[in-house]
């Protein structure tokens, strides 16, 4: 029997889905992982009960209903191709940042169903915020399986025009890093205003942590949220002069998003 998933990459993303496809109700039987670093392809063996092998070759003759390429992108040249043979029966997901669907074709053939996915590293704890777009030759069912395969690691949207990919990389795939920055500059205030360092750290990392529970759960935008902080004449409502101002956090976020959507314009070539 044919494999129904074939996981081609095994990093920190790569497991995060091949964790929570197990959550989902993929059974181990049914995946087989790509991982060429024979240590860590013993861990995951293990970790998971599924079966890993070092490469393509012998390892996957049959095809399977989903090939995910969860590789770097500048390796998808030399790695793609090898899974040519599977097309047009699979459908290939990849989530290699800034490589298109047009880009994958080339490497596939011009019959392979192509799913191009931009999913963020909270999904390591199922929180994940994906983006995908599929390809003409993707039919129904098999967009159903990527909905299922990318859902399992959190929440997911469907875009019919791949330009804004670059855009949500710049959003949500490089997102967490932004959020990282502000825990790190928060401790750093906090220290300089008397703060140890330690308890500003720790206040820092509970208040961005906690602040990003109660934004998932409100049924309010995050606007209001920050209204109901902001006291008239209030401690927050005089940082917020600060940060609301003409050179605040506002457009240093718009230039931060249009130099990471510019970058991602670049590497897609």
């Amino acid at each position: 029997m044919a494999p129904r998933l074939l996981l081609v990459g095994c990093g920190k993303m790569g497991e995060a889905l091949l964790r929570g496809w197990g959550d989902a109700g993929f059974g181990a039987e049914e995946t087989l992982v790509v991982e060429p670093d024979s240590q860590k392809a013993a861990v995951l063996a293990d970790r998971y009960g599924v079966d890993v092998g070092g490469d393509a070759e012998g390892f996957a003759a049959a095809a399977p209903a989903a090939v995910v390429f969860a590789v770097k992108p500048q390796a998808m040249n030399g790695v793609a191709p090898l899974y040519r043979r599977f097309a047009p029966g699979s459908v290939f997901l990849s989530i290699a940042a800034g490589r298109t669907i047009a880009s994958l074709e080339r490497l596939l053939g011009p019959d392979a169903a192509v799913v191009r996915a931009m999913p963020n590293t909270p999904a390591a704890v199922g929180l994940g915020a994906t983006v995908a777009c599929a390809g003409a030759k993707t039919s129904q069912t098999q967009r159903q399986l990527c909905q299922r395969l990318l859902a399992a690691v959190g929440s997911l949207y469907w875009v019919e025009d791949e330009a804004l990919m670059d855009a949500v990389t710049a959003v949500s795939g490089s997102g967490p890093a932004y959020v990282f920055l502000l825990a790190e500059c928060l401790a750093e205030a906090g220290a300089a205003a008397g703060l140890p360092a330690e308890l500003a750290q720790r206040l820092a990392r509970d208040t961005v942590a906690g602040a990003g529970a109660l934004l998932q759960r409100a049924t309010v935008p995050a606007s209001e949220l920050r209204q109901n902080v902001t006291s008239p004449g209030g401690t927050t409502a005089a940082a917020l002069s600060v940060l609301m101002g003409e050179d605040g956090l506002a457009p240093l976020l718009r230039r931060a998003v249009q130099a990471a959507t510019d970058r991602s314009r670049v590497l897609a070539g």
